[in-house]
């Protein structure tokens, strides 16, 4: 099978494009050699995160991976067939789990049995979605494709320390549907959030849950808020909104750092929140991202619509066009509500 070589550059030129490539490599079998990773970063190459999700990609599917060393630019890699197992992964950073997850999911879902993962690092940390989106909106939603995993949190794990896991068991695809559609949210039905804490004052988390409760009151939602202890080795918070649609759901989240207001905190997670409800989307920013790979490898016809198109997501898709007969249009323009549809190409 030809080699397929993707500039690491392209686009927003970020890790997502390699992690995107290493599921859709297994999936499909290709081999790949992907040049100027990360290109796009203050710190170019491989960083611990994006190297654990090399070595797990390589670990699932006996693949042979050349340039798989922190802060390389270049990889080549040559996978083999799946293989479902139990796999302990850690970043040894605040690397986020969630991204490492995604870059084995698809692959995992797609074996003939049951695994078993077990992952360390960062699960509440910046640039990454939090555990929460991943159990509550991402998985709840890719269950049209078939794509099944329980998921458990056992610690969190903040940045600059880390030292979180998650654990996740990863079930053999089911029968799913070839086409989906998602054009409009409904009826809003349910607004909830949670305040994690771990090792800082109580009254902090108190203050973030009063403060999101009164910015939604005041926009005329309500929402039920608890206030959650979490174990963890070092010292964090955070808000999690998660908004329950007729046909969808959807969830945004802020972190808590030193110097950082708690009335900031929950500010940033309402805003996200209330533009989304005002686009009368269907799918956030990061659901968006998460999205094209399940559609893609659907095999048929899916769409949906965007509270905001992004640059990461345009880079995405350009990356699954690499790899499956697939073609993606994205209507919108960065930074504005818009449409995705992702149709499988029929063989000749």
């Amino acid at each position: 099978m030809s080699e397929l070589i993707i500039d690491g550059s392209y686009g927003e030129g970020g890790g997502q494009i390699l992690r995107s490539a290493l599921a859709l490599s297994i999936v499909s079998g290709k081999p790949f050699t992907i040049t100027n990773i990360r290109a796009g970063r203050k710190n170019p190459g491989l960083a611990p995160q994006h190297l654990v999700a090399v070595q797990a990609a390589a670990a699932i599917s006996g693949a042979d991976a050349v340039g798989a060393e922190r802060g390389s630019t270049s990889l080549q890699f040559r996978p083999g067939p799946v293989r479902p197992g139990r796999y302990e992964l850690s970043t040894g950073t605040a690397g986020s789990t969630s991204l490492v997850f995604h870059s084995i999911f698809p692959a995992l879902a797609q074996a003939d049995a049951t695994s078993e993962l077990i992952i360390n690092g960062g699960t509440h940390v910046p640039w990454s979605p939090p555990f929460d989106h991943l159990s509550r909106v991402f998985l709840p939603t890719v269950a049209a494709f078939g794509l099944r995993a329980d998921l458990t949190l056992v610690k969190c794990g903040y940045y600059p320390r880390g030292g979180g896991e998650i654990r996740a068991v990863v079930h053999p695809r089911e029968h799913h549907q070839t086409s989906f559609s998602l054009e409009s949210p409904g009826r809003l039905i349910r607004l909830s959030g949670v305040v994690g804490i771990s090792n800082i004052p109580t009254v902090i988390a108190t203050r973030i849950a009063a403060a999101a409760a009164s910015m939604l009151r005041a926009a005329g939602y309500k929402a039920e808020i608890e206030e959650r202890m979490l174990p963890s080795p070092g010292r964090g918070v955070y808000i999690f909104l998660c908004a329950e649609y007729e046909h969808c759901t959807a969830g945004f989240s802020s972190l808590g750092e030193r110097g950082k207001r708690s009335e900031a905190v929950a500010r940033e997670a309402v805003d996200a929140f209330l533009a989304f409800h005002r686009s009368q989307a269907a799918v956030e920013p990061h659901l968006a991202d998460q999205l094209l790979l399940p559609a893609a490898l659907s095999g048929g016809h899916c769409s949906y619509t965007v509270s905001e198109v992004t640059q990461h997501l345009r880079t995405n898709a350009w990356v699954v066009q690499q790899f499956l007969p697939v073609t993606v249009e994205i209507s919108g323009e960065i930074g504005a509500p818009g449409r995705v549809v992702c149709t499988a190409l029929k063989s000749a």
